[in-house]
């Protein structure tokens, strides 16, 4: 797909993966989505620690399922490149790794394809990923993965914007059917257990007045998303507790308890 074909931007409506750019000290977004993000931070403060923590964890289940001899990762919901990403931590780990980036988002496409030029092992794909089937018959992951291997699934801080359960439910099973025994899924999920507190109200209006509406899910409904692969330990906890860097600072309870985490290995 050229520049050309991808579809018209609207500037004037807020992206979730521009906000989330904007967050990460990013340049790829517009007006709108500073707007956007403003509100946010008004009725969340710790919201870019809990961006921050999401992206911790994400290169941690990188790094987790390289060392266990994946090097093909196939990263739904990519978002706008930044620093650590996804290639960066694997290659440490597997040089040559290959990744796919999926996105519904025109300008994280861009600044994707972008960043990937003349790079032979990663290719970024326009999609949504609830299309399970055209994603795994697409060109750019039928020519670099080979799905007769483990993968390494990759659905971190994106499925919260996938309101339909059951839609989400089938396109993961999907994934899950036609990957290899040996590969991972690691997702993570805004969660709140219990009733939302009055933050995670105003957050949730903010972005639903954006490409991507938002919700959260509880502990039960995510860890049905994984189906029957086992989990890797600890389960599924807090995204910050799932195998934390030695040192690692906590950031606060309302950070702590923003955001759920897990990752299973197909047996």
């Amino acid at each position: 797909m050229s520049v050309q074909d991808l579809p018209e931007v609207d500037p004037q409506r807020p992206s979730s993966a521009r906000i989330y750019d904007y967050y990460l000290g990013g340049t790829h977004n517009f007006a709108a989505d500073r707007h956007a993000a403003a509100a946010a931070l008004q009725a969340m403060p710790e919201l870019p620690a809990v961006l921050r923590l999401g992206r911790a964890f994400m290169r941690r289940a990188v790094a987790a399922a390289a060392a266990a001899g994946v090097d093909q990762f196939l990263d739904l919901g990519a978002g706008i490149p930044a620093p650590g990403s996804v290639p960066e931590v694997a290659r440490r780990i597997r040089p040559g790794a290959r990744v796919v980036s999926v996105d519904l988002d025109p300008v994280a496409v861009l600044h994707t394809r972008r960043v990937h030029a003349g790079d032979p092992y990663a290719a970024v794909l326009l999609a949504d990923l609830t299309d399970a089937e055209a994603v795994l018959t697409a060109e750019p992951v039928r020519r670099l993965l080979d799905l007769d291997r483990p993968v390494a699934l990759l659905i971190v801080a994106v499925a919260h914007f996938i309101p339909d359960a059951e839609r989400l439910g089938r396109a993961l099973q999907t994934y899950r059917e036609a990957l290899a025994p040996g590969s991972h899924l690691a997702m993570s999920h805004a969660c709140t257990d219990g009733e939302d507190p009055p933050h995670a109200r105003k957050i949730l209006r903010i972005y639903n007045q954006s490409t991507s509406p938002m919700m959260m899910r509880q502990r039960d409904e995510f860890r049905s998303f994984f189906g029957d692969w086992p989990l890797l330990e600890p389960g599924v906890v807090m995204a910050g507790k799932w195998r934390p860097e030695p040192g690692a600072t906590d950031p606060g309870e309302i950070v702590n308890n923003s955001l759920i985490a897990g990752m299973a290995v197909k047996p």
